[in-house]
């Protein structure tokens, strides 16, 4: 195994998270907080990751599929480290806390340990926003970027290694002009979304932090109620819905619009995911309008706001939506379940796996009333391969038996059924908040240093799409060392 290609690539991607934890300096000046241990624990750690850059400077990085495989691993590990140590040393928190704040900052899935939010220093609230954001668009992703700049041959089993979806496709020539002009798509819908928060009545700090967790799909906030701080403002619900909307929509496609090509927003998963969005919103709309007996207007923006937080597995709350009727949370957990579009900044199953499933099944319907005929699936118009649909099987498969396993593990430590099954759900898919105990309102803190350890692992899982972590229990993985 080249264990040198592994520590090369961690010390270049160690180097480039340090250098944006950097931006957290002048924040924390500015608001005259205290930053020496920060300025201390970035010292070191870009001084220990460049100083293995330095000696592994000459070693021409190689990329095996798995030795990528491993590599994604650790470096997630090591970031939850690296992302933990800040909130340890300003927040009085446990250090497994701090890994499943740092873990569910990275892996965009927004599930805190926070109760006073509001109290933090404003570099750590900043600090948490800016885990989002890097998570976001793939840390992995940044990391290609990088390393293709040196070794463009070594680039793509990384990239295979944690991209989202069901295959790569790639609009520019190399791997590492793909990489980078999706992050300046992010980076460009970053700053155009942080300007309409601001003009809508943000204070600059709050519309930051806020368009960082958005654009990443993540869900930490600089406040206490989340969002529902800004529920008598409908501006700023609607435009975050929005957002939330692109953000979860493949972004090869926003890509492509740059080129004057709009035929990625009319693909098959991007007409299903906002007929899903449309029609899960319209229902929970009425639903609580008849229900909870609250007006059409209001009760429109506090649903379609949810049902797009939730779908795109976010985590923003607008309202206390774990007390609405049964029937909405029952619309809101199927939301829960459909996640965004491959290639997104979303979690979940993905839209276009759901339309490759259906697809697959009404084919298999068809075979059986027509055993001779020769029927394909076809997804906006090209037949899929058996190993697309195999892996897409696979995937689901792998995805629901994590939410089981962890299930099992909540109810058994002595948690009640919804606060398991709704727990474990927002954990894997990504999305933060459950229901009950881990409602919209409450946070994951009760939870013990052990269950956060184990937590932490199921956001991992989620976040790399369950191939790339259960591999690492294969027998055969490992032979080939």
């Amino acid at each position: 195994m080249d264990f040198k290609s592994i520590l090369k690539v961690m010390s270049l991607i160690g180097i480039a998270v340090g250098l944006f934890f950097a931006l957290e300096l002048p924040v924390g000046l500015y608001y005259g907080e205290a930053i020496g241990k920060l300025a201390a624990f970035l010292a070191l750690f870009l001084l220990g990751n460049g100083a293995i850059w330095f000696f592994l400077r000459g070693h021409k990085v190689d990329l095996k599929i798995r030795e990528s495989i491993l590599s994604v691993n650790l470096l997630w590990i090591l970031l939850g480290v690296g992302g933990a140590i800040p909130l340890v040393l300003y927040t009085p928190i446990s250090f497994a806390s701090g890994f499943f704040e740092a873990i569910s900052g990275f892996t965009t899935t927004g599930a805190t340990v926070y109760s006073r939010i509001e109290s933090l220093p404003h570099f750590i609230l900043f600090h948490r926003s800016l885990m989002h954001w890097m998570g976001g668009m793939g840390i992995i992703v940044l990391g290609v970027g990088l390393l293709s700049m040196i070794n463009p041959s070594g680039s793509l089993s990384l990239f295979k290694a944690e991209s989202t979806g069901i295959q790569i496709e790639k609009l520019r020539p190399k791997i590492r002009d793909t990489a980078l002009s999706l992050w300046g798509i992010y980076l460009a819908l970053t700053v155009l979304d942080m300007l309409f928060l601001k003009l809508f009545g943000m204070g600059w700090f709050d519309a930051v932090n806020h368009a960082f967790s958005t654009l990443s799909t993540g869900g930490f906030s600089t406040k206490n109620a989340s969002m529902g701080y800004w529920a008598d403002s409908p501006a700023i619900l609607w435009t975050t819905t929005i957002f939330m909307l692109l953000s979860g929509i493949n972004f090869l496609a926003h890509l492509r619009l740059l080129y004057k090509d709009g035929s990625g927003y009319r693909s098959e998963e991007v007409r299903w995911y906002l007929i899903v969005f449309v029609v899960l919103g319209a229902l929970v709309t009425l639903t609580h309008a008849w229900i909870g007996m609250d007006t059409l207007w209001h009760s429109a923006t506090h649903s379609f706001f949810t049902v797009a937080s939730v779908m795109t597995t976010t985590g923003f709350a607008s309202t206390d939506y774990g007390r609405w009727s049964h029937a909405a949370i029952a619309l809101i957990f199927i939301a829960m379940f459909v996640g965004g579009n491959a290639g997104s900044t979303a979690g979940g199953v993905k839209v276009i796996r759901y339309v490759v499933i259906f697809k697959t099944l009404f084919a298999e319907m068809k075979r059986t009333l027509h055993p001779r005929a020769l029927i394909a699936v076809y997804v906006d118009g090209n037949k899929l391969r058996d190993a697309v649909i195999t892996s897409t099987f696979g995937f689901f498969i792998l995805y629901i038996f994590t939410n089981v396993l962890l299930t099992i593990y909540i109810y058994a430590r002595g948690y009640d059924a919804m606060t398991a099954v709704s727990g474990a759900l927002a954990i894997v898919g990504n999305i933060g908040p459950g229901f009950a105990k881990v409602g919209p309102a409450d946070n994951f803190a009760f939870f013990s240093d052990l269950d956060k350890i184990v937590l932490s692992i199921g956001m991992i899982i989620g976040r790399l799409e369950c191939y790339t972590v259960y591999l690492l229990l294969s027998v055969s993985f490992w032979k080939k060392f």
